[in-house]
């Protein structure tokens, strides 16, 4: 049996699944360059000028936690009201993320931007990537950001730490926290030197792990075991 991350696997061998019939192949993303235009594709969902941007692209599902996500989001405009926020996604929570939203007074600073075909327009205009999700795999809109050299805010949910490592590839905060999060989000806003290194590194460790080619290479070696 394959497993997405160190995190599954534990999951699988906690169900019985006999450690040597286990393996792990990190899922990958192609490494393509950015596409030009991401600001331009900011300016089409509302978002003018060199307004800080925090983007997420994720499901609007419950494991997602776009709640906390918006929580956190009230947060940290009232310290930084010039940042936007950009969740890319669908899914059945639409209706009651919107109106959280609205509670919240985010409207005009907060865009449900739906399915996105041109992440790789969007996700490099991107000041911060996003991911609040309370439980998870590993993720793969999480290392499409790391190619791009989008520093990481995330939460330490499933296998996000074997991807994001705190203070080094980006910023890791405890899962349903929403201060935490906007905290770690200000952080992250009001530091472009930190922004630049995180994104460095985080990009380095995708080229070295989370790869479409490397996930290719890892999956075959398993396929001659088996042989």
């Amino acid at each position: 049996m394959v497993a997405v991350s160190e995190a599954i696997a534990g999951v699988l061998r906690r169900d019985g699944v006999p450690p040597d019939r286990l393996r792990v192949v990190y899922e990958g993303v192609p490494d393509r360059p950015p596409r030009p235009g991401g600001r331009d594709a900011l300016r089409e969902l509302g978002i003018s000028g060199e307004a800080p941007v925090v983007g997420n692209v994720a499901a609007l599902t419950g494991h997602k936690d776009h709640a906390t996500l918006l929580a956190a989001a009230a947060r940290v405009l009232a310290r930084r009201p010039e940042t936007r926020f950009v969740i890319v996604g669908e899914g059945e929570l639409e209706p009651s993320l919107a109106a959280q939203a609205r509670a919240l007074g985010l409207e005009g600073r907060c865009v449900f931007a739906g399915f996105r075909n041109d992440l790789d327009r969007l996700v490099p205009a991107f000041t911060v990537f996003c991911l609040s999700s309370h439980m998870e795999g590993l993720g793969t809109s999480l290392l499409d950001a790391m190619s791009f050299a989008v520093p990481i805010v995330a939460t330490a949910a499933g296998g996000i730490p074997e991807a994001v490592s705190d203070g080094i590839t980006g910023r890791l905060v405890p899962p349903r926290d929403p201060d935490a999060l906007a905290t770690a989000l200000v952080e992250a806003l009001e530091s472009p030197e930190r922004r630049a290194a995180w994104g460095a590194a985080g990009c380095r460790r995708f080229e070295e792990r989370f790869t479409a080619d490397r996930m290719v290479e890892t999956t075959l070696a398993v396929y001659r075991e088996l042989r």
